[in-house]
């Protein structure tokens, strides 16, 4: 299952996680402010919900371009398996 971090509080996505626990794998995407929120979700699935371990974490940098300026924004992408 994968879920996309963003504005809301992270409560809000630990929630959608515990409803959906059918896969084995729990995948959190965010970028650029949203990067914080989805530790704290994942930190909070793995100390007070489920005994999961983390499976990888991937960062990297997308680049947007907007009128001709390049724009570079921060991505991470963190897999909880053993859900």
């Amino acid at each position: 299952m994968e879920i996309l971090v963003g504005k809301k509080p992270a409560m809000s996505y630990v929630l959608a996680a515990l409803e959906n626990r059918d896969d084995k794998e729990i995948v959190l995407k965010a970028r650029g402010r949203s990067i914080s929120r989805a530790v704290d979700v994942a930190e909070i699935l793995r100390n007070r919900f489920i005994k999961a371990e983390v499976a990888g974490i991937n960062i990297g940098t997308e680049v947007f371009e907007n009128n001709g300026k390049k724009k570079h924004v921060s991505t991470i992408e963190i897999k909880l398996s053993g859900c």
